[in-house]
């Protein structure tokens, strides 16, 4: 083997061994968990991950709300942050439909972000209503909302969110028409439904639960393929006859773009046994 073949092969080596060893000692200080919404949305899930984390590495797990803009400030931060894995994003599936509804972006949703790992498929949306709104059931809140003096107003955790479209596209199956309120984030948006600001929403099982298990809102029907195993009592979508399915979206974690392999792959090993 010529010199400079030998030299090549000792840099690859050493660089390999390099990295083997970064991630051997990977955390060894306090990783930050950013969340692209506000409290009471992914954020549920991204706690309970950051704890079993840190009791699995041996290092905090800080988790960061950042919301605004349906997820762009936190996805923003992230992207631009030291790819070495001791900045974490968690986002819902409004990762992906940002491209779709924003003309520019201050990243680029490809090329500037590592995925980590699927945290929560949620399985579905469930619709939920106001206590104010006189219906218990899809059917009466359906001919509630058709009804020419009745007004509406949905709310959600931001323009182009998942549960945004999610309910225009019910709004156009079932012939009514609410108007959207955005707010900064799940937490924030399933709030104003439990106070009444808004009168209707579609909402992933994690930030609304608390509120229906209160009895702050009133829950009538889950988009899921089945009901959802903490409702027993809500029936799907296609049970009662409408048209209409949505599996949810998901919440996932990325690092920034050129995080080294090994870490990322550490990451995903520790989330697959944390969960």
């Amino acid at each position: 083997m010529k010199r400079s073949q030998w030299a090549a092969a000792l840099a690859a080596l050493a660089i390999a061994g390099a990295a083997c060893a970064q991630a051997q000692n990977y955390p060894n200080r306090p990783v930050r968990v950013v969340v692209a919404a506000a409290t009471g949305g992914p954020d549920i899930v991204a706690r309970v991950v950051a704890a079993k984390l840190q009791e699995q590495m041996g290092q905090p797990f800080v988790v960061e709300n950042q919301p605004g803009a349906n997820g762009i400030v936190g996805a923003t931060t992230v992207a631009k942050a030291a790819p070495d894995g001791y900045t974490l994003l968690v986002y819902s599936s409004g990762f992906v439909i940002n491209p779709y509804v924003h003309k520019s972006l201050p990243y680029d949703t490809e090329k500037d972000f590592a995925p980590v790992t699927n945290l929560v498929t949620n399985g579905g949306l469930f619709f939920a209503v106001a206590n104010s709104v006189p219906a218990k059931t899809m059917q009466e809140f359906l001919a509630y909302a058709k009804r020419p003096d009745v007004h509406l107003a949905y709310s959600t955790p931001g323009v182009g969110n998942t549960w945004h479209l999610a309910t225009e596209v019910f709004d156009n199956t079932v012939g009514i028409k609410m108007t959207h309120i955005p707010y900064k984030g799940g937490g924030p948006a399933t709030a104003a439904l439990a106070a009444g600001e808004v009168q209707a929403m579609f909402a992933s099982p994690p930030p609304l639960m608390s509120h229906y298990k209160a009895g702050k809102v009133r829950v009538l029907a889950f988009t899921g393929d089945k009901r959802h195993p903490q409702t027993p009592e809500v029936p799907t979508m296609k049970e009662l006859g409408i048209p209409y399915h949505h599996d949810g979206g998901w919440f996932a974690m990325f690092a920034p773009a050129g995080t080294p392999a090994d870490i990322v792959d550490k990451l995903w090993r520790e989330v697959r046994t944390a969960m």
